[in-house]
């Protein structure tokens, strides 16, 4: 019986067939909350030379950091056989390059991105070329083997090939990383947002992990980014820190629709975020004018894909085909425990490089027949003890029922998984939560026991003592706030939900955020709590 069916190419690179069904119920996100969202009227825009951006000293470190945690892991390494993160090149490089050069060149980069300029993007751009050599030519060499999958992708959406760049900034082409919230892939999708875009994540498959399907899924969710936006800079911020963000630094800067006009109200992560993509694309342009000279990875550049439709170890093929299993990991990243749970009515690509791929064609039958029993008992997938990955695995939620809780003042996320009985794990991967933060008003999905929708239903219209007495634990009665007494000689100012110091300051001329921190003995945003009065300044 013929158990794959030979997928044709035409390029020698990794294309996976058919789109795979999924769960159509599916988790709320700030995306669907922003296709909803009317963006307050532009502003006559301010020219970006008027308002200098300059680089935060954390900034750079911050991408510093996530690139050399990626060159450092154990995977980077085996694929380029690396002995240090940093390697000394015998050959000059160009320093102090003046920004007339820069500014030229970025200009003659045929993009329908602007690529502007700017001390920001400066930094980041010498980050590249100077200080991070080894990893840029490693993505180099990487970039042959990417690329063109990417660019196939992005056109046929119709969108600008230079988004491929983007992968440079989310996972420096890695499609194993993992970023600290627990973000995956080439492509760094959250769970939540993977299953909002089509993507299966099993105990066996993780499509985060599939460079075509987690490209296609990208292209996609960029092309409704932009549709809300129309502006390519807010659309690549939104895809780092989700509309809801780019909304709200909007509405604060007074409907402004530049990213540089905006730059200082949205997230400190995400302002590095497109002056590091604008950087990127530069390097990859230019990078043999900085004497950088890609590094190709230790695994095959030309493959071809089969469509396997029985279930299939790594071990099988590695036993019946002169390929090793650290190619075939790397070749195929989303097979999370090194097996293919593939069936006759669903199946699933395996890539292999063209100079494998007609063995394993010639050998069909004795491929899945080695050792069948050792490894699918009763030709049945059994519980897998290791997993090539190593990372979290949500629980399933086929056969639960989901429960939508609306978030109150005063809860955490910590509070919301006891409540519901849950792992806060899979409480954060079902709504792509970052760095538990939540807010007010935020609508959460939360996946149940079926049968108990209507049990936990009820905890929306619970009182926080009463959910808290649900799980068993009493709650301590909090002293009320007194409030500040008011002096008739100062204006003052009522603290609103969502405020911070620096807001506070831009509503008065003339008062800087130190200037309210000072007189109201503060000494951050967090001392700051809803109907609190602040002195501003004395009355005129």
């Amino acid at each position: 019986m013929l158990r794959f069916i030979l997928h044709i190419t035409f390029i020698s690179l990794v294309f996976s067939a058919s789109a795979f069904a999924q769960d159509a119920d599916s988790p709320i996100t700030d995306f669907e909350t922003a296709l909803d969202t009317t963006l307050v009227d532009s502003m006559d825009a301010d020219s970006i030379f008027d308002t200098e951006i300059k680089l935060e000293d954390d900034l750079n470190a911050i991408f510093s950091d996530q690139m050399d945690s990626l060159l450092n892991s154990a995977e980077f390494k085996m694929r380029f056989q690396l002995d240090s993160t940093e390697v000394t090149h015998l050959y000059q490089y160009p320093t102090n390059i003046p920004d007339s050069i820069y500014i030229q060149r970025l200009q003659n980069s045929e993009t329908v991105i602007d690529l502007s300029y700017n001390d920001v993007v400066k930094k980041y751009i010498q980050m590249y070329t100077e200080r991070k050599r080894s990893l840029v030519e490693v993505m180099l060499g990487l970039s042959a083997y990417y690329f063109p999958m990417f660019e196939e992708t992005f056109d046929k959406y119709d969108m600008p090939l230079e988004l491929k760049y983007m992968a440079i900034i989310e996972s420096a082409l890695n499609p194993t990383a993992k970023s600290h919230v627990g973000a995956i892939g080439l492509w760094q999708f959250m769970y939540g947002t993977a299953r909002n875009m089509q993507l299966e994540v099993t105990t066996f498959v993780d499509e985060r992990r599939d460079p075509v399907k987690a490209t296609d899924a990208a292209a996609r969710y960029l092309k409704r980014l932009y549709d809300i936006y129309g502006d390519w800079h807010l659309a690549i911020a939104a895809y780092n820190c989700g509309p809801g963000n780019v909304n709200r630094a909007i509405r604060r800067s007074g409907g402004k629709t530049d990213y540089w006009q905006i730059y200082y109200r949205l997230p400190r992560e995400t302002r590095g975020y497109v002056p590091a993509f604008i950087a990127a694309t530069y390097v990859f342009e230019y990078y043999k004018e900085h004497n950088l000279v890609p590094q190709y990875p230790n695994f095959s550049l030309s493959v071809d894909t089969v469509m396997v439709n029985d279930y299939l170890h790594f071990d099988q093929v590695v036993a019946s085909v002169g390929i090793s299993k650290e190619e075939l990991e790397a070749l195929n990243p989303m097979y999370r425990r090194n097996v293919i749970p593939a069936k006759a009515d669903k199946p699933y690509p395996l890539v292999l490089p063209n100079n494998e791929l007609m063995a394993f064609v010639d050998k069909d039958t004795a491929v899945f027949a080695y050792e069948r029993e050792k490894y699918f008992p009763n030709n049945t997938l059994v519980n897998p003890t290791t997993s090539s990955g190593g990372y979290f695995t949500p629980v399933d939620i086929k056969g639960k029922d989901k429960v939508i809780y609306t978030v109150k003042s005063g809860d955490n996320v910590g509070y919301i998984a006891s409540w519901f009985k849950v792992r806060l794990s899979d409480l954060r991967y079902w709504n792509d939560i970052q760095r538990d933060m939540i807010r007010a008003g935020q609508k959460l999905a939360i996946y149940v026991p079926q049968g108990q929708k209507e049990h936990y239903d009820k905890i929306n219209k619970m009182s926080f003592a009463e959910k808290q007495q649900s799980v068993g634990k009493s709650v301590a009665v909090a002293e009320k706030k007194t409030p500040d007494p008011v002096d008739a000689t100062y204006v003052y100012h009522t603290v609103k939900s969502g405020d911070t110091l620096w807001d506070i300051a831009q509503q008065y001329a003339g008062i800087s955020a130190d200037d309210i921190k000072a007189l109201n003995k503060l000494s951050n945003d967090r001392g700051l709590y809803v109907g609190q009065k602040l002195k501003i300044k004395r009355k005129g």
